[in-house]
């Protein structure tokens, strides 16, 4: 299991997926939204959560197109399906790697580019807990959707047409939260609603994952 996970890591990096093209979509979108909005402070920091909640979204969707294909190009996923190791839990590593390489780095720069949204301090514990627990949910999600399309040429717009609707929820409670706990109202909800999404989608989506891979691969 280690040596899986330090494997899709190096993949990961290696093919430009990961960690630096979400990054700097994140970047690209929180640098260009006040000149569209205009330089009201008052303004970006009403819109602030969301845009960042947004942003994180799309730019974990940008490397899920390429979660799945180079193992399904070069005939890993066919050793995975009969290797002794569940195929459920090969799945949940290459989540954990997707999420490791674009969730957790998105994490840690939320609070950094929240200043230029001019979001108040207040709400930067709670925009980086809302997505500590919410970002895995979208990982696990987007593996679902990776399993659902690996194989379809130029699949990638299929399976953005088949993750979006599932990500909503998690982009409505996160928002919802980081917006609470800016204006300081009770967070509990939204959060406890988020880690929902996040535990449902680790426990249930590994085995839907790994059952649309077996109907790909035969």
């Amino acid at each position: 299991m280690r040596a899986m996970l330090i494997r899709d890591l190096r993949l990961a990096f290696r093919a430009g997926g990961g960690f630096g093209l979400g990054l700097a979509f994140f970047l690209i979108l929180v640098v260009l939204v006040p000149f569209s909005v205009g330089p009201q402070g008052e303004l970006l920091a009403s819109i602030a959560p969301g845009v960042l909640w947004l942003g994180a979204l799309l730019a974990c969707l940008l490397s899920l197109d390429r979660l799945l294909a180079l193992d399904f190009e070069d005939g890993t996923l066919d050793v995975l399906a009969t290797a002794p190791l569940p195929l459920e839990a090969a799945l949940a590593m290459k989540s954990l790697a997707h999420w490791i390489t674009t969730g957790l780095p998105l994490v840690l720069a939320a609070p950094f580019l929240g200043i230029l949204l001019n979001l108040p301090t207040q709400g930067f514990s709670w925009l980086v807990i809302s997505l500590l627990l919410g970002t895995p949910a979208l990982s696990m999600i987007g593996t679902f959707g990776a399993a659902l399309t690996v194989g379809i040429k130029r699949g990638g717009l299929l399976m953005s047409l088949l993750v979006l609707p599932l990500y909503v929820p998690t982009l409505i409670f996160g928002a919802e939260a980081a917006r609470r706990g800016v204006v300081g109202m009770d967070v509990q909800t939204p959060l406890f609603l988020l880690a929902g999404i996040s535990l449902g989608a680790i426990a249930l989506l590994p085995f839907a994952a790994a059952a649309a891979l077996r109907m790909t691969i035969r």
